[in-house]
C-alpha cells in the first residue's frame, strides 16, 4: 500500500495554494425490453441461467416498475453513464472505456486504503503520542456511478449530484465562479437568485467542523468561512461554506443546510453539478437531517444502467423483510465498516481463514465499483469460479478483472451463485448482476477484484450492490439488505 505521508503533504501544498487563490480573488440494441427486465432468470441449484440480452447495456431509459416501490418523496438514482441521465451523450456514454472507469476506480480504492491509514495513524497517535501524522488525509475519489437530482435555494434550482458513502460534505459548484468551474450541465448555482442564502462565517462552530468532514482546516476570507477538499486523482473543490434551503421533494425541505459553494473546481465530476455526501460526519446529509429521518437512509442501484433506482431519506419505505447486518468498529468517522466472514461460491463455502477477513476489515462503499478482496480471499473465488466455468473459453482479461469470458457465440450462459456471509452470521445471495461486470458479449468479466496487499481494507462496492434495497440504519448501528429493492 502507498505510504500517504509524501503524497499527502504534496496534496496540502496543492490545495493551500487554491485556497490561497481563491481567497486573493474575493479580496447494443436493447432487444425486447419487458422480457429484459425479467433477466436474471431461473436458479437451478446453485447456478444462475441468464439470457445474455438481459446483462448488455441498454441504450434507452426504462423505468424501473419491479420490486420494492420507495416512498413518493425517494429521489430517483440513475447512472451517470446510462441514457436515464438526461445530460449524458447517449452514443458517447455507450462508448465509455471500461477500462478507462476501471482505472478511476482503482484511484479511489488507493483513496480509500490512504485515509484509513491516515486514521488509525491518527488514532494511534491520540494514544501514544508517537506516531508521525501526515499533514492531511486523502479524500475518496468521486468516481461514483450514481446520480441524484435535488433542489437549492429560494426559488429552488434542479441540481444533479453524485451520491457518495465516502465523503461527507455536499457542494457544487457556483457563481461567479471565481477560479475555475468545470463544463456541468445543470445551469451553475447563483447565490444571488437565492432569497435564504447566506456565508457561514469563520466563528460559526460548522465551520471547525469541516476539518473532519474534509481532511482540511478551514481557511476564511474576511468573516467568511472557505472550505477546501481535494480528492484522491488530484480533483478538488474549494470555495464558501454556506447554507440554504435545500430541497428533497415538495414536502422534504432542510431549511438552513450547510454546504460548499465551489468557486474553484477541477476533476473527473462529468457534467454532474457536485457531490451529496451520505457518510457519518456531523456536515453530512445524514447528520445534518438525523431530527427528522432519524439517521436512516437507503437506496437501491439498478441492475443496468439503463433502469433506475432511488434514493430515500427515513424509515417509512424500508422493506419489513430486511436482513440486517451490524456495522463494525467505525476507525474513524467517515466510511461505514462492516464484517466479512465467508463467500460462497456455487454453494460451496470457500476455505478461507478467517484473519484475512479481519486483518484490515471491510467497508461498503457507494462509489467504488468492482469489490476488492484480500489477496488470498479473491484467489480462492476465484479459482473456485473458473473451475465452475470450465464450459466456457476465458476471455481477454480488462484492466483489474482477470476473469473474463467470451459469450458472443451464446444467447444463454449458466454461471455459478456466490454469496457473502457478513458479522452476525447473516448469508446475502449477491443478485446476478452483481457477479458480472459487462464490457461487450465478448468480454464478461467476473466482478471482483485483488487488493494489492493483504493489509488494505475490503471494499464492498456497488455492483454487488445492484437491485438490493440497501439500509444504512446509522442510529442503530446495523446495515440492512433486502432482495428485489428495484429491477
Amino acid at each position: 500500500m502507498k505510504n500517504p505521508t509524501a503524497s499527502s503533504s504534496t496534496s496540502l501544498l496543492f490545495l493551500s495554494l487554491a485556497i490561497a487563490s481563491l481567497v486573493l480573488f474575493s479580496s447494443v440494441n436493447d432487444g425486447d425490453a419487458a422480457a429484459d427486465r425479467k433477466l436474471m432468470a431461473t436458479e437451478t441449484h446453485q447456478f444462475h441461467n441468464i439470457k445474455l440480452t438481459s446483462i448488455l447495456p441498454g441504450s434507452v431509459c426504462e423505468s424501473s416498475s419491479e420490486g420494492q416501490k420507495p416512498s413518493p418523496s425517494s429521489l430517483k438514482v440513475v447512472h451517470k453513464h446510462g441514457p436515464c441521465h438526461k445530460q449524458q451523450n447517449t452514443k458517447e456514454s455507450l462508448s465509455s472505456s471500461a477500462s478507462q472507469i476501471l482505472t478511476h476506480d482503482e484511484s479511489r480504492v488507493k483513496s480509500i486504503n490512504s485515509r484509513i491509514a491516515f486514521n488509525a495513524a491518527r488514532k494511534s497517535f491520540t494514544s501514544t503520542n508517537s506516531v508521525t501524522v501526515p499533514a492531511k488525509s486523502g479524500s475518496s475519489l468521486n468516481a461514483g456511478n450514481y446520480i441524484v437530482t435535488v433542489g437549492l435555494g429560494s426559488p429552488k434550482k434542479d441540481l444533479s449530484l453524485i451520491f457518495d458513502t465516502g465523503s461527507d460534505l455536499t457542494w457544487t459548484q457556483c457563481e461567479p465562479c471565481a477560479r475555475s468551474c468545470y463544463d456541468q450541465a445543470d445551469p451553475i448555482f447563483n447565490p444571488l437568485q437565492s432569497t435564504t442564502y447566506s456565508n457561514v462565517s469563520c466563528s460559526a462552530p460548522q465551520c471547525n467542523q469541516l476539518k473532519s468532514a474534509t481532511g482540511n482546516s478551514p481557511s476564511c476570507n474576511g468573516n467568511t468561512c472557505i472550505y477546501g477538499v481535494q480528492y484522491g486523482d488530484q480533483s478538488f473543490t474549494v470555495g464558501f461554506f454556506v447554507k440554504d434551503k435545500l430541497t428533497l421533494s415538495p414536502t422534504d425541505v432542510v431549511p438552513d443546510f450547510y454546504f460548499g459553494c465551489g468557486q474553484n473546481n477541477q476533476g473527473l465530476f462529468g457534467q454532474t453539478a457536485g457531490l451529496i455526501g451520505l457518510a457519518r460526519d456531523k456536515l453530512s446529509i445524514v447528520s445534518q437531517t438525523s431530527q427528522k429521518y432519524g439517521n436512516v437512509f437507503s437506496y437501491c442501484l439498478p441492475s443496468r444502467s439503463s433502469e433506475t433506482g432511488y434514493l430515500t431519506f427515513g424509515q417509512s419505505a424500508v422493506s419489513k423483510t430486511i436482513q440486517y447486518v451490524p456495522f463494525a468498529d467505525t476507525q474513524g468517522t467517515t466510511f461505514y465498516f462492516i464484517d466479512i466472514v465467508a463467500i460462497y461460491v456455487g454453494g460451496e463455502n470457500l476455505r478461507i481463514s478467517p484473519t484475512v477477513f479481519s486483518t484490515a476489515g471491510s467497508i461498503i462503499d457507494s462509489g467504488t465499483v468492482i469489490t476488492r478482496l484480500p489477496p488470498a480471499a479473491y484467489t480462492a473465488l476465484r479459482n473456485t469460479f473458473r473451475k465452475q466455468m470450465t464450459q466456457y473459453a476465458l476471455g481477454k482479461p480488462v484492466s483489474i478483472l482477470d476473469t473474463c469470458y467470451d459469450f458472443s457465440k451464446y444467447s444463454t450462459v449458466q454461471i455459478p451463485t456466490i454469496s457473502i456471509v457478513f458479522g452476525g452470521n447473516k448469508k446475502i445471495d449477491i443478485h446476478v448482476s452483481g457477479i458480472l461486470y459487462v464490457i461487450n458479449p465478448s468480454q464478461v468479466c467476473l466482478a471482483f477484484a485483488p487488493n494489492s496487499d493483504a493489509s488494505d481494507v475490503l471494499i464492498y462496492g456497488n455492483v454487488q450492490q445492484k437491485t438490493m434495497q440497501v439500509v444504512y440504519d446509522v442510529a442503530g448501528g446495523k446495515l440492512g439488505f433486502g432482495a428485489q429493492g428495484c429491477a
